[in-house]
């Protein structure tokens, strides 16, 4: 059940879905891999602007050495969105994208990891059940206006709500465009 999901159980399963659409970009060609990329190039985005703006506020607050657990997830978050970023920018079909996508993913699986070992459990253990739960529909509030694409230098929460709102829409007006002229 969707109210029942606290906010560690939802980033587990985006996590594995990262996984996923890593494998299938790898894999992929032609409009499959640019389909697969521009999925995860979203989920990305949007995953990590809901971890900023909702679950590391609610980490440094609420687990042992909190500040200093956020401050290293949010400077591995920052050089995945420049990475990120970049391969946005190059594209699914450039030379030097298979060997950066590898860069990428093996940076992101082992962000996730870190936060999978080190912040998650701390926050299960810190945080009550219903705050978790609260959490997630936070998160899921958070997504639904969150930009689709990467913004590296925006890592704060308080950057977040600032600059979010106008480069979401943004960012979504572009990928309607884009959609529009796959149809």
């Amino acid at each position: 059940m969707p109210d029942q999901e606290d906010v560690v159980d939802l980033l587990l399963a985006q996590h594995a879905r990262i996984e996923e659409l890593f494998a299938a970009v790898l894999a992929g060609t032609g409009e499959a891999r640019r389909e697969s990329f521009h999925e995860l190039v979203r989920l990305l985005a949007v995953h990590e602007t809901a971890e900023e703006e909702i679950v590391h506020p609610l980490a440094r607050r609420s687990i042992d050495a909190g500040d200093d657990v956020v401050e290293a997830r949010l400077a591995e978050e920052r050089a995945a969105k420049e990475l990120l970023a970049e391969l946005h920018d190059i594209g699914p079909d450039a030379p030097s994208f298979d060997s950066r996508i590898v860069v990428l993913r093996d940076a992101v699986l082992a962000h996730a990891t870190y936060e999978e070992r080190y912040e998650f459990p701390q926050l299960r253990h810190s945080v009550d059940a219903d705050r978790l739960r609260g959490a997630a529909r936070a998160v899921r509030a958070a997504e639904a206006v969150a930009p689709t694409r990467p913004h590296p230098g925006v890592e704060s929460a308080s950057a977040n709500l600032l600059a979010g709102p106008a480069v979401a829409v943004f960012d979504r007006l572009r990928d309607a465009a884009r959609d529009a002229m796959r149809h």
